[in-house]
C-alpha cells in the first residue's frame, strides 16, 4: 500500500489592505513549493486559494507570520 499524502483545496479569507500585503503572501507561499503546489492571492477579493499537501493549520501560521489577519469561520 502506498503512502500517498492526499493534496489539499483551501480558500482563506485574508484581510489585505495594499498590494505589498498581497505581495508578502505571494512571497510566502512561493517559497513553500515542497508543501504548496499552486496559489492564487486576490486583494481584490480578499481571497488566498491554495492547493497543496500543506496541513491548514501550518498555512495559516505561514500567512500570519507575515502580519496579515487570517478570518477562518
Amino acid at each position: 500500500m502506498a503512502n500517498e499524502v492526499a493534496e489539499h483545496d483551501y480558500q482563506l479569507n485574508v484581510k489585505m489592505t495594499c498590494g505589498g500585503c498581497s505581495g508578502a503572501i505571494t512571497r510566502v507561499l512561493s517559497k513553500a513549493q515542497q508543501e504548496v503546489s499552486s496559489f492564487d492571492v486576490s486583494l481584490d477579493t480578499q481571497l488566498v486559494n491554495v492547493k497543496g499537501i500543506i496541513e491548514q493549520e501550518a498555512l495559516v501560521e505561514k500567512i500570519r507570520k507575515t502580519g496579515k489577519q487570517v478570518r477562518l469561520g
